[in-house]
């Protein structure tokens, strides 16, 4: 496919996108920053986008800028993460785009910590893969065990580790501004 091609599919894409959404171009206009006319003249293909516009809207429907343009698959889908230690954990990130929602895949070693809750800007879901992890959670103070999902506001203060029976291996997916994970428990019917 040629550029020119994924260009010309932009458009159609974008209001496809936004109807689907049942957004109007009004509120995409206001969340975007972009105006009424620029945005339908993009939708219509008598714009031509830029990355100025495309990042905008992709942020505002909370997709990647591939998504939105329709980019051909590059290369292999594969994360190949590298470990990452903090603090004594392992972290392999799960995710590659910048911003926006980020998984975690977490290795917390046998110890025995006390809880120091903290807060912070956000929304973060925990899902437990093997052995314990002890959730302490405003005057909640829970153990969480493998199969087990936990999800909270962050600005809750919040502490979590492992119980110092043995390690844990846990995934986290956290959204930096409050963003949440939503499952769908099956598809929707066409």
């Amino acid at each position: 496919m040629t550029t020119d091609e994924v260009l010309a599919g932009v458009g159609p894409r974008l209001r496809q996108m936004r109807k689907e959404r049942e957004v109007t171009l009004a509120a995409l206009s206001e969340t975007t920053g972009i105006s009424v006319s620029t945005l339908s003249r993009l939708e219509s293909g008598l714009r031509k986008p830029s990355l100025e516009l495309l990042l905008p809207i992709a942020r505002a429907h909370q997709v990647a800028l591939d998504e939105l343009v329709g980019a051909p698959p590059t290369g292999d889908p594969r994360v190949r993460a590298k470990p990452i230690v903090m603090g004594g954990r392992t972290h392999w990130p799960l995710t590659r785009q910048p911003g926006g929602l980020q998984a975690y895949k977490v290795l917390e070693p046998r110890r025995s910590l006390e809880p120091d809750p903290r807060t912070h800007e956000g929304y973060e879901w925990l899902y437990v893969l093997s052995g314990k992890l002890r959730l302490v959670l405003g005057e909640h103070d829970v153990v969480l065990t493998a199969g087990e999902a936990a999800e909270f506001d962050t600005r809750v203060p919040h502490w979590f580790g492992s119980t110092g029976e043995g390690p844990v291996e846990f995934l986290s997916l956290f959204g930096p501004q409050g963003e949440r994970m939503h499952v769908r428990a099956r598809p929707r019917k066409s």
